[in-house]
């Protein structure tokens, strides 16, 4: 199979670095092709501005998902947006590898999904009427592909739980699995993280690394995430709420999206 990972850390020779190393080293071994999207290496221009629409008049005033349409329709973006999209269609799989940084991805990997994911290719497409809402969450361009995220994070895993002070891994990152992966079409895999990330030594790592092949070695075999598809059945259209009576008792919050 075909791997992408896409891998958003400064510093070669941080955890990160290591981590990169052992998930290309393994899934190579294992028979995979694997390409690696270092955005930092790469030079990666993070802000979506006008720069990225060469073909819009000068001295227009940009309006964003308009620019970006016409830009992918027209293939006029530029080359290091379309060699990415160019990736992603690629791939089988894509690893989105990042430490956590104020709760979020780090902004270049942010800026990475904002300039690649095109209005006409990653949203914005498909039909919009009272029974479809668009081809998103749980269909796109990207159905059929994979997706996971790989991530470090300082805090220890009690601080990420169900009644943690930085509240449940799983709804930090909704906004990621659900809103930017499943939204064209990934099926989404539970994601790896390492804590404490600042407290490792040649042991623990060794102990995290087995770990991590362990989840590659069933990277396309694990079940996704159940997330509910949009446009079959569970949701109310246009209004995109919940249909009342779905969701198990006493679930609320960002669990009433997953069946």
């Amino acid at each position: 199979m075909k791997v992408l990972i896409v891998y958003a850390h400064p510093e070669p020779r941080s955890l990160n670095g290591a981590l990169r190393d052992r998930m290309v080293a393994t899934l190579t071994a294992a028979g995979h092709e694997v390409l690696v999207s270092d955005l930092y290496a790469q030079g990666w221009k993070a802000a979506l501005d006008g720069v990225d629409f060469p073909a819009e008049p000068a001295g227009a005033p940009l309006r964003v998902i308009e620019a970006s349409h016409r830009a992918f329709e027209h293939g006029t973006q530029t080359p290091d947006v379309a060699e990415e999209q160019r990736r992603l269609l690629w791939a089988d799989a894509v690893i989105l590898q990042f430490p956590l940084w104020w709760f979020s991805m780090p902004a270049i990997l942010k800026g990475w999904v904002e300039r690649v994911f095109a209005h006409g290719f990653a949203y914005g497409v498909g039909e919009h009427s009272d029974r479809r809402w668009g081809d998103r969450y749980g269909e796109g361009v990207f159905v059929g592909k994979r997706a996971m995220l790989a991530l470090t994070a300082g805090g220890w895993a009690d601080h990420y739980s169900e009644r943690g002070i930085n509240g449940p891994m799983d709804d930090l990152l909704f906004p990621i699995q659900h809103g930017i992966l499943f939204y064209p079409g990934f099926s989404v895999l539970d994601p790896f993280v390492v804590y404490r990330a600042e407290r490792m030594d040649e042991e623990r790592f060794q102990a995290i690394a087995i770990d991590l092949d362990r989840r590659l070695e069933r990277l396309f075999v694990d079940r996704p995430i159940a997330y509910r598809p949009q446009n079959y059945g569970d949701y109310e259209i246009p209004s995109m709420k919940l249909r009342e009576g779905l969701g198990g008792a006493g679930q609320q919050g960002l669990r009433l999206h997953r069946s």
